[in-house]
């Protein structure tokens, strides 16, 4: 029996940091039939895919971060490295040196974890750029009023507050307005008003994810008509929503078609009644708001023609021995840390030795790129500047009267045997 894609567990514990129904089809347009079916479209019939594909492989320990009762604060020298110009880095109002909160829920028995890995990639990436830098560690746990209250004492002591995490504590304190200090929320509040001027959202987002794959297959299929495929969960909902809508605003078509998942796995009487319509009225794209194994029953089912496209949640992971055939061809949104760890910028930084599956290592990966938005800030304050971060390609702007943050992520195509090809999208 499979195990189930990690990517709905974390992105469960993301929430708690903070219908569609069957559509009608598409009109029809001309496309390859569908091939015979394997078994998934039959039924009753049984679809499993041949073995697990859904975890990271592992990877050498090249850095263990320290336990939660060790992290306080770091210090290092105080001299500011020179700016690109060559010109001598000014030295923050506080000190000779840049003073970086990190403010994390590492005593939550909810996100602990994920904050021990946003940890570990945060100090991965001062232990590289640690000139001129301290880094104050500070727990927190559930309660919003005592991170608020964290991070009042940690705005009083440092230059700039990394954090906080919890969804509702990164809402709660957007609406405080004691903002007072740069702060940089790992986390998107999820509220109607303007945020704090001082305040740069960095947090993965879902719903931008599914909109920059929107653009990605409009550019190949332009005035293609899209049918999503996506489930009943929350973060399925929140994948194709975002598609439909961006699909939509640029000016094309599409239906969605919402299958019934129980113990992971789509029911295979839906998957042969969305083959049988198909048949009839073919669409000229697929976007997936799928797990990895939910999208190999569909394409065992439907075939592997369908130009299909997804973000994360869709990736299988690069082990060769975890073969993947039915996803070859699919385009995948990611971030490049998941995708393109040969890249230079990618490359410089250890992979984390913990092993709790793709998905934490993603944080582990925002952890990295949180450090380096501070690090620049710290000696750039209110200014514009792009980073060439592991979770893309970051700009950043906090010179206007509203911050601003744009993550571009990395396209790539799926190939057999955890092979990722570039493709001409994203950074």
């Amino acid at each position: 029996m499979l195990k189930k894609n990690n990517f709905k567990g974390l992105r469960a514990a993301i929430t708690a940091l903070g219908a569609m129904s069957v559509a009608g089809l598409l009109t029809a347009c001309g496309s390859t039939p569908l091939p015979p079916d394997t078994g998934c479209g039959v039924p009753g019939g049984l679809c499993a895919p041949r073995a697990p594909v859904t975890s990271a492989p592992p990877v050498e320990p090249s850095y263990t971060p320290p336990p939660p009762a060790d992290a306080g604060t770091r210090t290092s020298p105080v001299e500011l490295p020179p700016r690109a110009d060559g010109t001598a880095a000014a030295p923050l109002a506080g000190g000779p040196g840049a003073r970086i909160a990190l403010l994390l829920p590492l005593e939550s028995q909810a996100l602990a974890q994920p904050a021990e890995a946003l940890r570990a990639g945060f100090m991965a990436a001062w232990e590289r750029d640690r000139a001129g830098v301290t880094v104050n560690v500070v727990p927190t746990g559930d309660s919003t009023q005592a991170t608020l209250d964290a991070y009042a004492r940690a705005a009083d002591q440092n230059d700039i507050v990394v954090g906080p995490l919890a969804r509702s504590a990164v809402a709660a304190l957007a609406s405080s307005g004691s903002l007072r200090k740069p702060t940089i929320a790992l986390n998107h509040p999820q509220t109607g008003g303007p945020l704090p001027r001082q305040m740069l959202v960095i947090g993965l987002s879902l719903e931008d994810e599914a909109r920059q794959v929107a653009d990605w297959a409009a550019a190949e299929q332009p005035g293609g008509r899209a049918l999503i495929v996506t489930g009943p969960a929350a973060w399925q909902q929140r994948l194709s929503g975002a598609f439909a809508a961006r699909w939509s605003q640029l000016g094309n078509t599409h239906a969605v078609a919402e299958l019934p998942i129980a113990d992971g796995y789509v029911d295979g009487n839906a998957l042969a009644d969305l083959r049988a319509r198909l048949q009839a009225e073919p669409p000229q794209l697929v976007y997936a708001a799928l797990d990895a194994v939910q999208l190999r029953q569909v394409r065992s089912a439907l075939g592997t023609s369908l130009p299909t496209y997804g973000t994360a949640s869709v990736n299988p992971g690069r082990d060769p021995g975890a073969a993947a055939p039915e996803l070859a061809g699919v385009r995948i949104l990611d971030l490049p840390w998941a995708v393109q760890p040969d890249h230079p910028s990618v490359s410089v930084y250890p992979r984390w030795s913990g092993n709790e599956g793709v998905d934490t290592q993603r944080l582990y990966a925002l952890g990295i790129d949180a450090f380096r938005i501070a690090r620049e800030l710290a000696l750039r304050p209110g200014s514009v500047f792009e980073v060439d971060g592991v979770t893309g390609r970051l700009k950043i702007d906090m010179g206007g009267a509203t911050p601003s943050f744009r993550r571009d992520e990395t396209g790539v195509v799926y190939r057999d045997g955890g092979v990722f090809e570039q493709a001409a999208f994203g950074r």
